[in-house]
């Protein structure tokens, strides 16, 4: 019998699984592979996608693709146990673990309770660009303060007062918009009830690309 030779790409890329395979085997974990994605998803500070949990977890994406839908319908309660009070959802091309929304009044309490303080000056320009710009981009708003929004609108998102709507078709940036929250403080009905202060800001589209200039797609 002839003996069969393996191109050395090939022989190089089956040594590496092999050797991810021998390091640890996430079914032989407690829990399995289902708990093992948890504790990632758990420490995970923004959307990751499947096929970077795959090659953590050294398991094909096509499985943990799988294993991403066979929680999030735990979550739900859909393998009759309760629902959670969380859930585990895709945003963009990336899987996270939220709070549910059914439970973001009481949520709301929690993270806004104590936070009296009045907003910064650049907390209420950025919120500003976003109320009039909406849905915006970081890297837009960026560009249309000047200076790096970050932190102001990691703020403005834990008062509740804007929130992650999807993710921008081109760049893949993260989209903000504001909340019912923000309507009940500014006493607004609708957003139709603001100030016509949008005329003064310079239009969002001219700012296309920029996004991935700063490299925000997150």
């Amino acid at each position: 019998m002839t003996e069969q030779t393996v191109p050395e790409d090939d022989q190089t890329e089956s040594e590496t699984a092999a050797a991810d395979e021998l390091a640890f085997d996430v079914d032989d974990l407690p829990g399995g592979a289902l708990a093992a994605l948890e504790a990632v998803l758990m420490v995970a500070d923004e959307p990751i996608a499947a096929v970077r949990l795959a090659t953590v977890m050294a398991l094909p994406t096509a499985r943990v693709e799988a294993l991403l839908e066979e929680l999030a319908a735990e979550y739900r309660g859909e393998h009759g146990g309760r629902p959670r009070g969380f859930e585990v959802r895709r945003v963009g091309d990336g899987w996270r673990i939220y709070s549910a929304p059914v439970y973001a009044d009481v949520v709301g309490r929690f993270v806004l309770e104590g936070q009296t303080a009045r907003l910064t000056q650049a907390a209420l320009e950025t919120l500003a660009v976003i109320a009039y710009r909406q849905p915006v981009t970081r890297g837009q708003v960026s560009a249309v303060r000047g200076v790096n929004v970050d932190g102001v609108v990691r703020t403005l998102t834990t008062r509740g007062l804007v929130a992650e709507v999807g993710t921008d078709p081109s760049s893949g940036a993260v989209l903000y918009q504001t909340t019912g929250y923000f309507l009940e403080r500014m006493g607004l009905s609708s957003l139709d009830e603001m100030p016509p202060l949008a005329p003064y800001l310079p239009d969002i589209d001219s700012f296309e690309g920029v996004d991935q200039a700063i490299g925000d797609n997150r």
